[in-house]
């Protein structure tokens, strides 16, 4: 264990990126716990409401948080302590954010409606993308070996386009997790952009035809009939079950 800390977090440069994880998972899984709590009555806690009568919600806080982080973190001059500061800050003020990133889609109070699942959905990702940087998976950034051979540069060259092309093409299919995943993980991004896009996607708009069209549709509702309730049962795990109807569009 000493060895792995040793060799692939503090001699790696690591140990910002990782306690920026941490902070992120850990804020989560608090602020989570105690809106749940709040909710169902239980604890200490209480829905905190100011003398004006406006509830100040915990994206306000991380806002703070997050713009203070940027500003230590682009004034730090290299420093240890204010970058591990930084990376805290960060860290937690971008948990908070994204914890009520549907309150923001919406400007509506959605947290406990079916709209915000998405803010569900949004820190699994980041957490994900974190978890890929942090264990050495990049987007950015071949591995070259004997650069000075001109076949080498072209060859890594070639790799990031056709990585970029095959990240859009997903894009442009509306499947926006592939994407993302797609940007650290190069057959994630081929198998997305090879099979057939969403329905309603700009890709299926402009490029099929009927047929082609209505298999897409037929494909995008067995999928979703077999993994959206995964899914569901996912955001209810992480994030509690919604208990209040959607607002009106």
């Amino acid at each position: 264990m000493d060895r792995w800390w040793q060799r692939d977090v503090l001699a790696a440069g690591k140990l910002p990126l990782m306690l920026c994880f941490l902070a992120f998972v850990l804020t989560f899984a608090i602020t989570r716990t105690i809106t749940r709590l709040i909710r169902a009555g239980r604890g200490p806690f209480r829905n905190q409401v100011t003398s004006s009568g406006v509830h100040v919600h915990h994206a306000v806080p991380g806002l703070v948080l997050l713009i203070v982080g940027a500003f230590v973190g682009v004034s730090s001059q290299n420093s240890d302590a204010w970058t591990v500061t930084s990376a805290l800050l960060v860290g937690m003020g971008t948990s908070l954010v994204l914890d009520e990133f549907a309150l923001l889609l919406h400007l509506t109070d959605v947290y406990w409606s079916n709209e915000g699942r998405v803010s569900v959905d949004m820190v699994s990702l980041t957490a994900a993308c974190l978890g890929l940087v942090l264990v050495g998976v990049s987007p950015v950034g071949v591995t070259q070996v004997g650069t000075t051979e001109l076949a080498v540069r072209l060859g890594g060259v070639a790799v990031v386009t056709l990585h970029a092309v095959l990240v859009l093409v997903c894009v442009l299919k509306s499947k926006y997790r592939v994407a993302l995943f797609g940007l650290f993980l190069l057959p994630v991004a081929a198998v997305g952009a090879t099979r057939l896009g969403r329905p309603r996607s700009y890709w299926a708009r402009h490029r099929y035809g009927s047929a082609r069209a209505e298999r897409a549709a037929t494909r995008a509702a067995t999928f979703d009939r077999r993994f959206a309730p995964v899914q569901r049962r996912w955001e209810n795990l992480i994030g509690g079950r919604p208990s209040l109807p959607d607002p009106p569009p």
